[in-house]
Protein backbone atom coordinates (compact mmCIF):
# COMPACT_ATOMS: atom_id res chain seq x y z
CA UNK A 1 0.00 0.00 0.00
CA UNK A 2 1.06 3.77 -0.67
CA UNK A 3 0.59 6.91 -1.49
CA UNK A 4 1.34 6.44 -5.02
CA UNK A 5 -1.46 3.08 -5.38
CA UNK A 6 -4.18 5.83 -4.00
CA UNK A 7 -2.91 8.81 -6.55
CA UNK A 8 -4.01 6.15 -9.10
CA UNK A 9 -7.72 5.77 -7.70
CA UNK A 10 -10.14 6.98 -10.35
CA UNK A 11 -12.07 10.17 -8.95
CA UNK A 12 -15.61 7.83 -9.00
CA UNK A 13 -13.55 5.27 -7.45
CA UNK A 14 -14.80 2.07 -7.64
CA UNK A 15 -16.15 3.11 -10.72
CA UNK A 16 -14.41 4.81 -13.59
CA UNK A 17 -14.38 8.48 -14.01
CA UNK A 18 -17.00 10.41 -15.69
CA UNK A 19 -16.30 12.70 -18.39
CA UNK A 20 -14.19 16.18 -17.28
CA UNK A 21 -12.95 15.33 -13.92
CA UNK A 22 -8.79 15.18 -13.36
CA UNK A 23 -7.05 12.21 -14.44
CA UNK A 24 -6.17 11.57 -10.66
CA UNK A 25 -8.50 13.38 -8.39
CA UNK A 26 -11.68 15.25 -8.97
CA UNK A 27 -11.09 19.07 -8.14
CA UNK A 28 -13.11 18.58 -4.98
CA UNK A 29 -11.58 15.60 -3.42
CA UNK A 30 -8.18 16.95 -3.83
CA UNK A 31 -9.45 20.49 -2.72
CA UNK A 32 -10.36 18.66 0.15
CA UNK A 33 -7.20 16.89 0.50
CA UNK A 34 -5.17 20.10 0.41
CA UNK A 35 -7.16 21.58 3.10
CA UNK A 36 -6.33 18.20 5.39
CA UNK A 37 -2.76 17.97 5.07
CA UNK A 38 -2.63 21.96 5.33
CA UNK A 39 -4.61 21.93 8.77
CA UNK A 40 -3.61 18.24 9.90
CA UNK A 41 -6.62 18.63 12.06
CA UNK A 42 -7.41 15.49 14.35
CA UNK A 43 -11.26 16.00 13.64
CA UNK A 44 -12.71 17.03 9.92
CA UNK A 45 -16.56 16.46 8.40
CA UNK A 46 -16.33 16.58 4.84
CA UNK A 47 -19.95 16.81 3.19
CA UNK A 48 -20.25 15.52 -0.39
CA UNK A 49 -23.08 14.61 -2.00
CA UNK A 50 -23.94 11.37 -2.53
CA UNK A 51 -22.15 10.13 -5.38
CA UNK A 52 -19.21 12.62 -5.32
CA UNK A 53 -16.68 10.19 -4.55
CA UNK A 54 -16.20 10.42 -0.19
CA UNK A 55 -14.71 6.36 -0.45
CA UNK A 56 -11.87 8.02 -2.56
CA UNK A 57 -11.25 11.06 -0.95
CA UNK A 58 -11.13 8.83 2.61
CA UNK A 59 -9.11 6.13 1.19
CA UNK A 60 -5.89 9.01 -0.01
CA UNK A 61 -6.36 10.91 3.39
CA UNK A 62 -5.87 7.05 5.32
CA UNK A 63 -3.01 5.71 2.71
CA UNK A 64 -0.90 9.78 3.40
CA UNK A 65 -1.76 8.71 6.95
CA UNK A 66 -0.40 5.52 7.21
CA UNK A 67 2.47 6.13 4.48
CA UNK A 68 3.90 9.16 7.17
CA UNK A 69 3.20 7.16 10.02
CA UNK A 70 1.01 9.13 11.25
CA UNK A 71 -1.25 6.68 12.58
CA UNK A 72 -0.60 2.82 12.61
CA UNK A 73 -3.90 1.45 12.21
CA UNK A 74 -7.74 2.10 10.52
CA UNK A 75 -11.28 1.49 12.18
CA UNK A 76 -13.79 1.96 9.56
CA UNK A 77 -17.37 2.57 10.88
CA UNK A 78 -19.97 2.39 8.67
CA UNK A 79 -24.37 2.23 8.91
CA UNK A 80 -24.73 -1.38 7.83
CA UNK A 81 -22.76 -4.70 7.06
CA UNK A 82 -23.15 -4.17 3.41
CA UNK A 83 -21.24 -1.19 4.04
CA UNK A 84 -18.87 -2.84 5.72
CA UNK A 85 -17.62 -4.85 3.15
CA UNK A 86 -17.90 -1.70 0.40
CA UNK A 87 -15.50 -0.45 2.46
CA UNK A 88 -13.12 -3.66 2.66
CA UNK A 89 -13.53 -4.11 -1.40
CA UNK A 90 -12.61 -0.40 -1.95
CA UNK A 91 -9.68 -0.05 0.44
CA UNK A 92 -8.00 -3.88 -1.27
CA UNK A 93 -7.62 -2.10 -4.39
CA UNK A 94 -5.25 -0.18 -3.37
CA UNK A 95 -3.57 -2.36 -1.07
CA UNK A 96 -4.85 -1.14 2.34
CA UNK A 97 -6.80 -4.79 4.05
CA UNK A 98 -9.39 -4.04 5.79
CA UNK A 99 -11.44 -6.87 7.95
CA UNK A 100 -15.09 -6.41 7.50
CA UNK A 101 -15.74 -9.52 9.60
CA UNK A 102 -14.26 -8.10 12.59
CA UNK A 103 -16.74 -8.41 16.11
CA UNK A 104 -16.32 -8.31 19.80
CA UNK A 105 -15.96 -12.02 20.08
CA UNK A 106 -13.31 -11.83 17.58
CA UNK A 107 -10.26 -10.89 20.08
CA UNK A 108 -7.52 -9.04 19.00
CA UNK A 109 -7.54 -7.61 15.64
CA UNK A 110 -5.12 -10.06 13.08
CA UNK A 111 -2.11 -7.22 12.49
CA UNK A 112 -1.65 -8.86 8.83
CA UNK A 113 -4.87 -6.08 8.41
CA UNK A 114 -4.31 -2.14 8.25
CA UNK A 115 -7.44 -2.14 10.30
CA UNK A 116 -11.51 -3.37 11.01
CA UNK A 117 -14.27 -2.37 9.75
CA UNK A 118 -17.26 -2.19 12.27
CA UNK A 119 -21.25 -0.95 12.48
CA UNK A 120 -22.67 1.64 14.68
CA UNK A 121 -24.57 -1.14 16.24
CA UNK A 122 -21.42 -2.76 16.66
CA UNK A 123 -19.52 -0.02 18.32
CA UNK A 124 -22.66 0.54 20.77
CA UNK A 125 -22.73 -3.08 22.01
CA UNK A 126 -19.31 -3.18 23.27
CA UNK A 127 -17.73 0.63 22.93
CA UNK A 128 -14.62 -0.13 25.47
CA UNK A 129 -13.05 -2.91 22.85
CA UNK A 130 -12.50 -0.57 20.26
CA UNK A 131 -11.41 2.02 23.01
CA UNK A 132 -8.58 0.03 23.86
CA UNK A 133 -7.56 -0.77 20.01
CA UNK A 134 -7.25 3.10 19.88
CA UNK A 135 -5.51 3.53 23.09
CA UNK A 136 -2.99 0.80 22.38
CA UNK A 137 -2.08 1.82 18.94
CA UNK A 138 -2.39 5.45 16.78
CA UNK A 139 -5.31 5.12 14.88
CA UNK A 140 -6.99 7.28 12.17
CA UNK A 141 -11.15 6.55 12.87
CA UNK A 142 -13.03 7.25 9.12
CA UNK A 143 -16.78 7.31 10.24
CA UNK A 144 -19.08 6.98 7.73
CA UNK A 145 -22.23 8.55 7.38
CA UNK A 146 -21.77 10.21 10.54
CA UNK A 147 -25.23 11.22 11.17
CA UNK A 148 -25.98 7.65 12.21
CA UNK A 149 -24.45 8.68 15.64
CA UNK A 150 -27.07 10.36 16.10
CA UNK A 151 -29.43 7.92 15.86
CA UNK A 152 -29.96 7.40 19.43
CA UNK A 153 -28.48 8.90 22.47
CA UNK A 154 -26.56 5.71 23.73
CA UNK A 155 -25.18 4.87 20.29
CA UNK A 156 -23.61 8.42 20.07
CA UNK A 157 -22.08 8.41 23.62
CA UNK A 158 -20.84 4.88 22.57
CA UNK A 159 -19.25 6.31 19.41
CA UNK A 160 -17.81 9.08 21.90
CA UNK A 161 -16.28 6.43 24.41
CA UNK A 162 -14.62 4.12 21.43
CA UNK A 163 -12.79 7.08 19.88
CA UNK A 164 -12.22 9.93 22.05
CA UNK A 165 -8.68 8.89 22.16
CA UNK A 166 -7.73 8.27 18.52
CA UNK A 167 -5.16 10.41 16.56
CA UNK A 168 -7.10 11.47 14.10
CA UNK A 169 -10.88 11.72 12.99
CA UNK A 170 -12.29 12.21 9.41
CA UNK A 171 -16.42 11.88 9.41
CA UNK A 172 -18.38 11.36 6.61
CA UNK A 173 -22.26 12.50 4.99
CA UNK A 174 -23.43 13.32 1.80
CA UNK A 175 -26.90 14.49 2.77
CA UNK A 176 -28.50 16.53 5.14
CA UNK A 177 -28.01 16.42 8.62
CA UNK A 178 -30.51 14.74 11.34
CA UNK A 179 -33.93 16.70 11.80
CA UNK A 180 -33.64 15.76 15.38
CA UNK A 181 -31.41 17.85 18.36
CA UNK A 182 -29.41 14.52 19.47
CA UNK A 183 -25.99 16.08 19.13
CA UNK A 184 -23.39 14.17 16.55
CA UNK A 185 -20.00 13.25 18.20
CA UNK A 186 -16.82 14.68 17.04
CA UNK A 187 -18.94 17.31 15.10
CA UNK A 188 -18.60 21.14 15.60
CA UNK A 189 -21.53 23.28 16.04
CA UNK A 190 -21.30 27.41 15.54
CA UNK A 191 -23.73 29.29 17.47
CA UNK A 192 -25.49 31.65 14.36
CA UNK A 193 -26.55 35.30 15.25
CA UNK A 194 -30.17 33.51 15.88
CA UNK A 195 -28.49 31.63 18.95
CA UNK A 196 -29.22 28.59 17.46
CA UNK A 197 -26.31 26.10 16.81
CA UNK A 198 -25.83 24.50 13.91
CA UNK A 199 -23.25 21.95 12.55
CA UNK A 200 -19.45 22.95 11.09
CA UNK A 201 -18.47 21.28 8.27
CA UNK A 202 -14.88 21.52 7.07
CA UNK A 203 -15.27 21.22 3.43
CA UNK A 204 -18.37 20.61 2.17
CA UNK A 205 -19.43 19.87 -1.74
CA UNK A 206 -23.02 20.10 -2.99
CA UNK A 207 -25.45 18.70 -5.51
CA UNK A 208 -25.84 21.84 -7.07
CA UNK A 209 -21.79 22.14 -7.29
CA UNK A 210 -21.06 18.42 -8.24
CA UNK A 211 -24.09 18.93 -11.37
CA UNK A 212 -22.31 21.67 -12.70
CA UNK A 213 -19.01 19.74 -12.54
CA UNK A 214 -20.67 16.71 -14.47
CA UNK A 215 -19.84 14.23 -11.35
CA UNK A 216 -23.44 13.36 -10.64
CA UNK A 217 -26.49 13.26 -12.98
CA UNK A 218 -29.30 15.09 -13.47
CA UNK A 219 -32.73 14.08 -11.54
CA UNK A 220 -36.00 14.02 -13.59
CA UNK A 221 -38.62 13.54 -11.06
CA UNK A 222 -41.98 11.88 -11.96
CA UNK A 223 -44.25 12.72 -9.86
CA UNK A 224 -48.09 10.76 -9.86
CA UNK A 225 -51.01 11.74 -7.79
CA UNK A 226 -54.47 10.03 -8.37
CA UNK A 227 -58.03 9.13 -6.38
CA UNK A 228 -57.59 7.19 -3.27
CA UNK A 229 -60.38 5.60 -0.81
CA UNK A 230 -60.11 3.99 2.21
CA UNK A 231 -61.64 2.76 5.28
CA UNK A 232 -61.06 4.72 8.46
CA UNK A 233 -60.86 2.82 12.31
CA UNK A 234 -64.83 4.49 12.79
CA UNK A 235 -65.30 2.33 9.61
CA UNK A 236 -66.47 5.38 7.67
CA UNK A 237 -64.80 5.51 4.00
CA UNK A 238 -62.85 8.33 2.96
CA UNK A 239 -62.11 9.35 -0.63
CA UNK A 240 -59.79 11.95 -1.99
CA UNK A 241 -56.96 13.02 -4.65
CA UNK A 242 -53.31 12.37 -3.72
CA UNK A 243 -51.57 15.82 -3.43
CA UNK A 244 -54.99 17.84 -2.53
CA UNK A 245 -54.92 19.98 0.91
CA UNK A 246 -55.63 17.64 3.47
CA UNK A 247 -54.83 17.23 7.36
CA UNK A 248 -51.54 15.76 8.30
CA UNK A 249 -53.27 12.14 8.90
CA UNK A 250 -55.52 12.50 5.67
CA UNK A 251 -52.54 12.75 3.86
CA UNK A 252 -50.47 9.91 5.36
CA UNK A 253 -53.50 7.27 4.57
CA UNK A 254 -53.96 8.65 1.25
CA UNK A 255 -50.22 7.95 0.69
CA UNK A 256 -50.51 4.57 2.52
CA UNK A 257 -53.02 4.11 0.07
CA UNK A 258 -51.46 4.89 -2.84
CA UNK A 259 -48.71 2.19 -1.92
CA UNK A 260 -50.90 -0.92 -1.14
CA UNK A 261 -49.81 -3.49 -2.97
CA UNK A 262 -53.37 -4.56 -3.19
CA UNK A 263 -54.53 -1.12 -5.28
CA UNK A 264 -54.09 0.26 -8.86
CA UNK A 265 -51.72 3.18 -8.01
CA UNK A 266 -48.16 0.65 -8.05
CA UNK A 267 -48.66 -1.36 -10.85
CA UNK A 268 -49.48 1.88 -13.18
CA UNK A 269 -46.41 3.81 -11.64
CA UNK A 270 -44.13 0.43 -12.13
CA UNK A 271 -45.41 0.14 -15.56
CA UNK A 272 -44.94 3.71 -16.47
CA UNK A 273 -41.50 3.26 -14.28
CA UNK A 274 -40.26 0.61 -16.72
CA UNK A 275 -41.25 2.60 -20.10
CA UNK A 276 -39.40 4.81 -18.85
CA UNK A 277 -36.06 2.58 -18.36
CA UNK A 278 -37.27 0.78 -21.53
CA UNK A 279 -36.25 4.36 -23.47
CA UNK A 280 -33.45 4.89 -21.25
CA UNK A 281 -31.67 1.86 -21.89
CA UNK A 282 -31.67 2.68 -25.78
CA UNK A 283 -28.82 5.11 -24.67
CA UNK A 284 -27.35 3.71 -21.79
CA UNK A 285 -27.65 -0.61 -22.26
CA UNK A 286 -27.07 -1.72 -18.98
CA UNK A 287 -29.36 0.79 -16.86
CA UNK A 288 -31.18 -0.33 -14.07
CA UNK A 289 -33.93 0.49 -11.95
CA UNK A 290 -35.10 0.23 -7.57
CA UNK A 291 -38.14 0.12 -6.23
CA UNK A 292 -37.19 1.40 -2.44
CA UNK A 293 -40.22 0.08 -0.24
CA UNK A 294 -41.80 0.48 2.57
CA UNK A 295 -41.22 -2.91 4.13
CA UNK A 296 -41.13 -6.74 3.36
CA UNK A 297 -44.07 -7.79 2.12
CA UNK A 298 -44.50 -4.74 0.04
CA UNK A 299 -41.04 -5.60 -1.60
CA UNK A 300 -42.15 -9.61 -2.51
CA UNK A 301 -45.51 -7.79 -3.84
CA UNK A 302 -43.50 -5.26 -6.03
CA UNK A 303 -42.08 -8.08 -7.59
CA UNK A 304 -44.60 -9.92 -8.19
CA UNK A 305 -46.11 -6.66 -10.17
CA UNK A 306 -43.08 -6.81 -12.02
CA UNK A 307 -42.66 -9.77 -13.43
CA UNK A 308 -46.45 -9.57 -14.20
CA UNK A 309 -45.14 -6.38 -16.52
CA UNK A 310 -41.82 -6.99 -17.80
CA UNK A 311 -42.44 -11.01 -17.59
CA UNK A 312 -39.03 -10.65 -15.98
CA UNK A 313 -38.24 -11.02 -12.47
CA UNK A 314 -36.51 -8.78 -10.18
CA UNK A 315 -34.09 -9.03 -7.76
CA UNK A 316 -35.70 -8.54 -4.29
CA UNK A 317 -33.33 -7.77 -1.33
CA UNK A 318 -34.14 -7.98 1.99
CA UNK A 319 -32.74 -6.41 5.72
CA UNK A 320 -32.66 -9.66 7.58
CA UNK A 321 -31.79 -11.76 3.78
CA UNK A 322 -28.11 -13.12 4.83
CA UNK A 323 -27.49 -12.99 0.69
CA UNK A 324 -28.27 -9.81 1.14
CA UNK A 325 -24.84 -8.15 0.37
CA UNK A 326 -24.29 -10.70 -2.69
CA UNK A 327 -27.69 -9.85 -4.06
CA UNK A 328 -26.62 -6.53 -4.90
CA UNK A 329 -23.17 -7.34 -5.93
CA UNK A 330 -24.59 -9.78 -8.93
CA UNK A 331 -26.92 -6.78 -9.78
CA UNK A 332 -24.26 -4.15 -10.04
CA UNK A 333 -22.29 -6.40 -12.29
CA UNK A 334 -25.10 -7.46 -14.77
CA UNK A 335 -27.52 -6.02 -17.07
CA UNK A 336 -31.16 -6.96 -15.73
CA UNK A 337 -33.53 -4.62 -15.09
CA UNK A 338 -34.90 -4.29 -11.49
CA UNK A 339 -34.07 -4.95 -8.13
CA UNK A 340 -36.74 -4.01 -5.28
CA UNK A 341 -35.23 -3.11 -1.75
CA UNK A 342 -36.22 -2.12 1.66
CA UNK A 343 -33.96 0.58 3.18
CA UNK A 344 -30.86 -1.30 3.01
CA UNK A 345 -30.07 -0.01 -0.70
CA UNK A 346 -31.07 3.62 0.22
CA UNK A 347 -27.71 4.56 1.79
CA UNK A 348 -24.51 4.49 0.39
CA UNK A 349 -24.68 1.40 -1.48
CA UNK A 350 -22.58 1.52 -4.76
CA UNK A 351 -24.77 0.59 -7.97
CA UNK A 352 -23.98 3.19 -10.76
CA UNK A 353 -25.75 1.69 -13.36
CA UNK A 354 -29.16 2.39 -11.27
CA UNK A 355 -30.93 5.44 -13.24
CA UNK A 356 -34.48 5.01 -12.86
CA UNK A 357 -36.52 4.56 -9.56
CA UNK A 358 -39.80 4.31 -7.48
CA UNK A 359 -39.84 6.23 -3.95
CA UNK A 360 -42.37 3.67 -2.75
CA UNK A 361 -41.99 4.22 1.07
CA UNK A 362 -43.25 6.82 4.16
CA UNK A 363 -40.36 7.69 5.09
CA UNK A 364 -40.22 11.30 4.11
CA UNK A 365 -37.19 12.78 6.55
CA UNK A 366 -34.82 14.61 3.87
CA UNK A 367 -32.16 12.74 5.06
CA UNK A 368 -33.35 9.39 4.20
CA UNK A 369 -34.80 11.76 0.62
CA UNK A 370 -31.38 12.45 -0.58
CA UNK A 371 -29.77 8.81 0.67
CA UNK A 372 -32.19 7.33 -1.59
CA UNK A 373 -31.86 9.69 -4.66
CA UNK A 374 -28.09 9.22 -4.31
CA UNK A 375 -28.27 5.67 -5.25
CA UNK A 376 -29.17 7.08 -8.72
CA UNK A 377 -27.27 10.45 -9.61
CA UNK A 378 -23.75 8.35 -9.74
CA UNK A 379 -22.61 9.32 -12.86
CA UNK A 380 -20.43 7.08 -15.08
CA UNK A 381 -20.31 9.31 -18.59
CA UNK A 382 -21.46 12.44 -19.53
CA UNK A 383 -25.16 13.30 -20.61
CA UNK A 384 -26.26 10.30 -18.47
CA UNK A 385 -30.00 11.29 -16.88
CA UNK A 386 -31.65 9.52 -13.32
CA UNK A 387 -35.51 9.82 -13.42
CA UNK A 388 -37.25 9.08 -9.99
CA UNK A 389 -40.96 8.39 -10.05
CA UNK A 390 -42.53 9.55 -6.65
CA UNK A 391 -46.32 9.93 -5.20
CA UNK A 392 -47.58 13.62 -5.12
CA UNK A 393 -47.23 13.74 -1.24
CA UNK A 394 -46.21 17.54 -0.31
CA UNK A 395 -43.17 16.87 1.50
CA UNK A 396 -41.93 15.06 -1.25
CA UNK A 397 -42.28 17.55 -3.89
CA UNK A 398 -40.61 19.78 -1.42
CA UNK A 399 -37.75 17.48 -1.14
CA UNK A 400 -37.18 17.24 -4.79
CA UNK A 401 -37.51 20.98 -5.83
CA UNK A 402 -34.66 21.06 -3.11
CA UNK A 403 -32.00 18.94 -4.06
CA UNK A 404 -29.45 21.63 -4.07
CA UNK A 405 -30.19 23.28 -0.87
CA UNK A 406 -27.45 22.95 1.61
CA UNK A 407 -28.46 22.17 5.24
CA UNK A 408 -26.64 21.64 8.64
CA UNK A 409 -27.24 19.80 11.70
CA UNK A 410 -30.08 21.87 13.54
CA UNK A 411 -28.92 21.59 17.53
CA UNK A 412 -31.24 23.99 19.10
CA UNK A 413 -34.78 25.05 18.28
CA UNK A 414 -35.90 28.64 17.70
CA UNK A 415 -38.25 29.82 20.63
CA UNK A 416 -41.63 31.70 19.30
CA UNK A 417 -40.25 34.80 20.78
CA UNK A 418 -36.82 35.17 18.96
CA UNK A 419 -39.09 34.46 15.31
CA UNK A 420 -39.49 38.13 14.62
CA UNK A 421 -42.45 39.73 13.36
CA UNK A 422 -45.86 38.10 13.37
CA UNK A 423 -46.53 37.15 9.47
CA UNK A 424 -50.54 37.01 9.87
CA UNK A 425 -50.26 36.03 5.68
CA UNK A 426 -47.68 32.97 6.33
CA UNK A 427 -50.10 32.21 9.80
CA UNK A 428 -53.67 31.72 7.94
CA UNK A 429 -51.99 29.59 5.41
CA UNK A 430 -50.24 27.50 7.54
CA UNK A 431 -53.68 26.88 9.27
CA UNK A 432 -55.62 27.03 5.88
CA UNK A 433 -53.20 24.12 5.36
CA UNK A 434 -53.32 21.87 8.22
CA UNK A 435 -57.21 22.12 8.74
CA UNK A 436 -59.76 19.77 6.93
CA UNK A 437 -61.61 20.98 3.70
CA UNK A 438 -64.81 18.77 4.68
CA UNK A 439 -66.18 17.87 7.56
CA UNK A 440 -65.51 14.66 9.47
CA UNK A 441 -62.19 14.07 8.08
CA UNK A 442 -59.92 14.60 11.59
CA UNK A 443 -59.31 10.50 11.46
CA UNK A 444 -56.76 8.24 13.38
CA UNK A 445 -54.39 6.91 11.53
CA UNK A 446 -55.14 3.52 11.32
CA UNK A 447 -57.15 2.55 8.12
CA UNK A 448 -57.80 -0.14 5.63
CA UNK A 449 -56.90 0.94 1.59
CA UNK A 450 -59.59 0.25 -0.23
CA UNK A 451 -58.56 1.15 -4.13
CA UNK A 452 -56.20 3.24 -5.02
CA UNK A 453 -56.30 5.06 -9.40
CA UNK A 454 -52.62 6.65 -10.33
CA UNK A 455 -52.96 9.87 -12.20
CA UNK A 456 -49.42 11.01 -14.54
CA UNK A 457 -49.11 14.92 -12.32
CA UNK A 458 -45.75 16.58 -12.93
CA UNK A 459 -42.52 16.57 -13.82
CA UNK A 460 -40.12 18.15 -11.82
CA UNK A 461 -36.57 19.32 -12.75
CA UNK A 462 -33.93 21.76 -11.76
CA UNK A 463 -36.78 23.28 -8.97
CA UNK A 464 -39.31 23.59 -12.01
CA UNK A 465 -42.30 21.83 -12.55
CA UNK A 466 -43.55 20.86 -16.05
CA UNK A 467 -46.81 19.64 -17.53
CA UNK A 468 -50.36 19.48 -16.57
CA UNK A 469 -52.11 16.23 -15.28
CA UNK A 470 -53.17 13.28 -17.48
CA UNK A 471 -54.00 9.74 -17.94
CA UNK A 472 -51.62 6.73 -17.22
CA UNK A 473 -51.18 5.53 -20.57
CA UNK A 474 -51.99 8.86 -22.24
CA UNK A 475 -50.25 10.29 -25.17
CA UNK A 476 -49.39 13.20 -22.97
CA UNK A 477 -47.48 10.81 -20.12
CA UNK A 478 -46.04 9.19 -22.93
CA UNK A 479 -43.82 11.83 -24.23
CA UNK A 480 -42.41 12.75 -21.02
CA UNK A 481 -41.62 9.11 -19.90
CA UNK A 482 -40.13 8.95 -23.85
CA UNK A 483 -37.46 11.66 -23.08
CA UNK A 484 -33.92 10.23 -23.87
CA UNK A 485 -32.25 9.03 -21.16
CA UNK A 486 -28.49 10.95 -22.93
CA UNK A 487 -28.74 14.57 -22.49
CA UNK A 488 -27.31 17.22 -21.15
CA UNK A 489 -29.07 19.82 -18.43
CA UNK A 490 -30.51 22.17 -20.92
CA UNK A 491 -31.40 19.88 -23.58
CA UNK A 492 -33.89 18.48 -20.41
CA UNK A 493 -35.25 21.91 -19.82
CA UNK A 494 -35.92 22.42 -23.58
CA UNK A 495 -37.55 18.79 -24.22
CA UNK A 496 -39.68 19.54 -21.09
CA UNK A 497 -40.59 22.91 -21.90
CA UNK A 498 -41.47 21.50 -25.48
CA UNK A 499 -43.46 18.81 -23.91
CA UNK A 500 -45.19 21.29 -21.90
CA UNK A 501 -46.37 23.58 -25.02
CA UNK A 502 -47.54 20.72 -26.58
CA UNK A 503 -49.58 19.05 -24.25
CA UNK A 504 -51.10 22.97 -23.46
CA UNK A 505 -52.20 23.26 -27.01
CA UNK A 506 -53.35 19.52 -27.29
CA UNK A 507 -55.89 20.36 -24.04
CA UNK A 508 -57.23 23.77 -25.59
CA UNK A 509 -58.12 21.61 -29.34
CA UNK A 510 -59.44 18.96 -27.20
CA UNK A 511 -63.35 18.66 -28.07
CA UNK A 512 -65.89 18.72 -25.26
CA UNK A 513 -66.34 14.38 -25.09
CA UNK A 514 -62.13 14.62 -24.32
CA UNK A 515 -61.55 17.19 -22.13
CA UNK A 516 -59.08 15.58 -19.51
CA UNK A 517 -59.44 15.32 -15.96
CA UNK A 518 -61.92 18.49 -15.40
CA UNK A 519 -65.18 19.08 -15.06
CA UNK A 520 -65.94 21.71 -18.08
CA UNK A 521 -65.14 21.73 -21.34
CA UNK A 522 -62.00 22.26 -22.68
CA UNK A 523 -62.56 25.36 -24.60
CA UNK A 524 -63.96 27.01 -21.20
CA UNK A 525 -61.20 25.89 -18.95
CA UNK A 526 -58.37 28.41 -18.06
CA UNK A 527 -55.29 26.54 -19.52
CA UNK A 528 -52.64 26.83 -16.34
CA UNK A 529 -49.14 25.40 -15.50
CA UNK A 530 -49.38 23.03 -12.08
CA UNK A 531 -47.17 26.18 -10.26
CA UNK A 532 -50.16 28.28 -11.13
CA UNK A 533 -52.58 25.96 -10.07
CA UNK A 534 -51.09 25.29 -6.75
CA UNK A 535 -50.47 29.27 -6.06
CA UNK A 536 -54.83 29.53 -7.02
CA UNK A 537 -55.16 26.75 -4.42
CA UNK A 538 -53.15 28.46 -1.87
CA UNK A 539 -54.90 31.86 -2.83
CA UNK A 540 -58.40 30.34 -1.78
CA UNK A 541 -57.10 28.55 1.46
CA UNK A 542 -55.77 31.69 2.63
CA UNK A 543 -58.78 33.29 2.20
CA UNK A 544 -60.49 30.30 3.71
CA UNK A 545 -58.67 30.52 6.72
CA UNK A 546 -59.34 34.54 6.83
CA UNK A 547 -63.20 34.10 6.43
CA UNK A 548 -63.02 31.18 9.08
CA UNK A 549 -61.01 33.98 11.97
CA UNK A 550 -63.80 36.67 11.07
CA UNK A 551 -66.93 34.33 10.92
CA UNK A 552 -65.95 31.38 13.26
CA UNK A 553 -67.19 29.12 10.61
CA UNK A 554 -64.99 26.17 10.26
CA UNK A 555 -62.76 25.33 7.37
CA UNK A 556 -64.53 22.65 6.00
CA UNK A 557 -68.07 24.49 6.54
CA UNK A 558 -66.77 27.38 4.39
CA UNK A 559 -65.09 24.94 1.44
CA UNK A 560 -68.95 22.84 1.35
CA UNK A 561 -70.55 26.14 1.04
CA UNK A 562 -68.53 27.70 -1.69
CA UNK A 563 -68.79 24.57 -3.69
CA UNK A 564 -72.17 24.61 -3.18
CA UNK A 565 -72.73 28.40 -4.47
CA UNK A 566 -70.30 27.87 -6.95
CA UNK A 567 -70.65 23.98 -7.80
CA UNK A 568 -67.68 21.71 -8.99
CA UNK A 569 -65.67 19.24 -6.73
CA UNK A 570 -63.49 19.71 -3.86
CA UNK A 571 -60.26 21.86 -4.35
CA UNK A 572 -57.49 19.53 -5.33
CA UNK A 573 -59.88 18.60 -8.30
CA UNK A 574 -60.72 22.33 -9.03
CA UNK A 575 -60.03 23.70 -12.36
CA UNK A 576 -58.17 26.97 -12.50
CA UNK A 577 -61.81 28.62 -13.55
CA UNK A 578 -63.17 26.87 -10.36
CA UNK A 579 -60.84 27.97 -7.99
CA UNK A 580 -60.86 31.47 -9.61
CA UNK A 581 -64.75 31.51 -9.43
CA UNK A 582 -64.73 30.62 -4.98
CA UNK A 583 -61.63 33.39 -4.56
CA UNK A 584 -64.13 35.81 -5.99
CA UNK A 585 -67.24 34.30 -4.39
CA UNK A 586 -65.02 34.91 -0.85
CA UNK A 587 -63.86 38.15 -2.07
CA UNK A 588 -67.54 39.28 -2.21
CA UNK A 589 -68.53 37.53 1.13
CA UNK A 590 -65.70 39.86 2.23
CA UNK A 591 -66.44 43.05 0.79
CA UNK A 592 -70.54 43.06 1.39
CA UNK A 593 -69.83 42.32 5.18
CA UNK A 594 -68.03 45.30 5.55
Amino acid sequence: MSTSAASHLSPAFPARAPWGTAGKLRAWQQGALDTYLERQPRDFLAVATPGAGKTTFALRIASELLDRHIVQQLTIVAPTEHLKKQWAEAAARIGIRIDPNYSSGSGPANREYHGVAVTYAGVGVHPMLHRRRVENRKTLVILDEIHHAGDSKSWGDAVFEAFEPATRRLALTGTPFRSDTNPIPFVSYIEGSDGVRRSAADYTYGYGHALADHVVRPVIFMSYSGEMRWRTKSGDEVAASLGEPMTKDAINQAWRTALDPHGSWMPQVLRAADKRLTEVRKAVPDAGALVIATDHESARAYARMIREITGHGATVVLSDDTGASKKIEDFSADDSRWMVAVRMVSEGVDVPRLAVGVFATTISTPLFFAQAVGRFVRARRRGEVASVFLPSVPTLLQHANEMEVERDHVLDRQKKAEEGLYDTEDALLAEANQEKDTPGEQEQFSFEALESEARFDRVLFDGNEFGLQAHTGSEEEEEYLGIPGLLEPDQVQMLLQNRQARQLARSRKKPDVEADLSEKPAAQRPVVTHRQLSGLRKELNTLVAAWHHRSGQPHGVIHNELRRVCGGPPTAQASAGQLQDRISKIQQWATSSR
